[in-house]
């Protein structure tokens, strides 16, 4: 097809099953998605009332409105393109691993493997940075309310609270996933929609323009306004990853080669659009900037609610956020148990014949499930004795995420005409739009491994470069132990003997 971005109609179902035989695996995840699903639980783990809202006091600081509006329209733009770059690629392997398998298909067995466990390290992370979110925001809640004491002790039970929750809606099955996931669709629309209305009749003094769209505040210790510029782009790029999630969904997906593509560029653009709306209404309503920065709640977007809306306004709207926040957490929890599974499936982790089981019952990997709820309680620990831990949990998703979106773009661009592309492509943009992309990408995980804040101290340092160091680390030493186990098949029951995946069904 010549036309940018075109797709095929729908394909029969068993189509979608003989392409996943040909690309090597034996289906044994429920088929029960369909595309609206696949959109919504990319669209969920993006979550803006989740990103947005719980990053909202980083922006703040780190050169303020002018920063957070022109940084999220441009880092949207440049997002888009990587989705779109990887959404080709996706449409071309539907499965499972994602990533890493078409890192494994375009470059060889050393490719997939790295790419696979910085993808892992994000999913883990974004889990992480989501649920102690909501925890953060559960409390400011309850300190409004009842005058809870916010501790980081607290915050901690509440975010194991919320892990467990996750884990139990994810050991039902992926028609729950799917149901959860579309109501999440119009909650966070909704939600938008209700707060900035809110926030734009009742409080009587708004910001003007110029302040939301020129105001640069820096309160980060560095003197270089383009520096603090720079990594005040976290914000909208933390709140943009995750989109992956389509794709981790693919097995589960009906017409996959069409539907995890379009799920994960849907997702991207009306996630930017109502974003822009989110980050707007929130900066108009600011009714004290030094008050809102050092908000007893801890959560500077619950300040300018309750300034602006009234305690009781305040709870409403909170209330709205923290479910959105839980509906991300369980979309995350799904995309990275499936990442799990697949990354199992292959022999690539630890216990693998564990982590790549699957319930004959509900057709869910439920042990990796309870893997992945487990590794991120212990990536939020450090945040019972540092408050910088949560940034660096939120850099950690970011620094491991990204890179890996990149590398399947790369080799897909490097293969040129080896690469076959799926029924969903981008046509002549396919070359224009992957440099892009890989541009894009190289260029921000170089700037968020940059320290965040002056004087540089342990508490303040930004760990994602040591994250990311360590990881390679592990990934390189563990290679030489699993690297003759690890390897994805070439078709159904060739390279490696499928039927040890049948036995991991029970």
């Amino acid at each position: 097809m010549s036309t940018a971005w075109s797709s095929s109609g729908p394909a029969p179902h068993r189509d979608e099953e003989r392409r996943l035989r040909e690309l090597g695996y034996q289906p044994v995840l429920a088929r029960r998605m369909g595309g609206f699903g696949n959109f919504a639980i990319s669209f969920s783990v993006i979550s803006i009332l989740s990103g947005c809202m719980t990053l909202y006091g980083f922006g703040l600081n780190t050169g303020g409105p002018a920063v957070m509006m022109w940084g999220w329209a441009g880092v949207g733009l440049f997002v888009l393109c990587v989705g779109l770059a990887l959404a080709e690629v996706t449409s071309a392997y539907p499965t499972s691993g994602a990533l890493y398998y078409m890192a494994d298909r375009l470059g060889g067995r050393t490719w997939g493997w790295y790419t696979g466990w910085l993808n892992l390290l994000g999913l883990l992370g974004a889990i992480a940075g989501i649920d102690y979110g909501a925890a953060l925001f559960t409390g400011a809640l309850l300190n409004l309310q009842w005058g809870f004491d916010p501790t980081p002790e607290s915050t901690m039970v509440i975010f194991v609270c919320v892990l467990l929750l996750h884990a139990a809606l994810n050991l039902f099955g992926v028609r729950l996933v799917s149901v959860l996931n579309s109501v999440s669709v119009w909650w966070h629309l909704a939600g938008v929609a209700i707060i900035v209305g809110a926030l734009a009749i009742v409080p009587s003094h708004h910001q003007s323009p110029e302040f939301v769209f020129t105001a640069f505040v820096n309160d980060t210790g560095w003197s270089n306004p383009l520096y603090v510029s720079a990594i005040g782009l976290l914000l909208a790029q933390y709140t943009f990853s995750g989109y992956d999630a389509s794709a981790h969904l693919s097995e589960e997906t009906s017409n996959a080669s069409v539907s995890a593509a379009r799920g994960i560029v849907r997702a991207i653009w009306v996630s930017w659009a109502a974003g822009f709306v989110l980050l707007a209404g929130l900066t108009f309503a600011i009714q004290d900037y030094a008050g809102t920065q050092a908000s007893a709640t801890g959560v500077p977007p619950a300040q300018i609610l309750i300034d602006a809306l009234g305690t009781g306004g305040a709870t409403a709207m909170l209330l709205i956020v923290i479910v959105a926040q839980l509906f991300c957490g369980n979309a995350e929890v799904a995309a990275a148990s499936r990442m799990v599974f697949a990354f199992s499936r292959d022999g690539a982790l630890p216990g693998s014949r564990l982590w790549r089981r699957v319930s004959s019952a509900t057709q869910t990997p439920v042990l990796a499930v309870w893997l992945s709820v487990a590794v991120a309680c212990v990536l939020a620990l450090p945040s019972l004795y540092s408050e910088t831990a949560y940034g660096a949990v939120t850099a950690i998703n970011v620094i491991g995420i990204t890179p890996a979106y990149a590398i399947p773009i790369l080799l897909r661009l490097r293969a040129g005409d080896r690469f076959r592309p799926g029924p969903w492509h981008l046509g002549r943009w396919s070359k224009p739009v992957g440099w892009v992309a890989v541009v894009w990408v190289a260029l921000v995980t170089v700037l968020f491994c940059l320290p965040q804040s002056s004087p540089v101290t342990v508490d303040s340092m930004n760990y994602a470069s040591i994250a990311l160091a360590v990881v390679l680390l592990l990934a390189t030493i563990w290679w030489f132990v699993a690297r003759r186990s690890y390897g994805t098949p070439s078709a159904y029951g060739t390279a490696r003997e499928q039927a040890e995946i049948a036995e991991g069904i029970v």
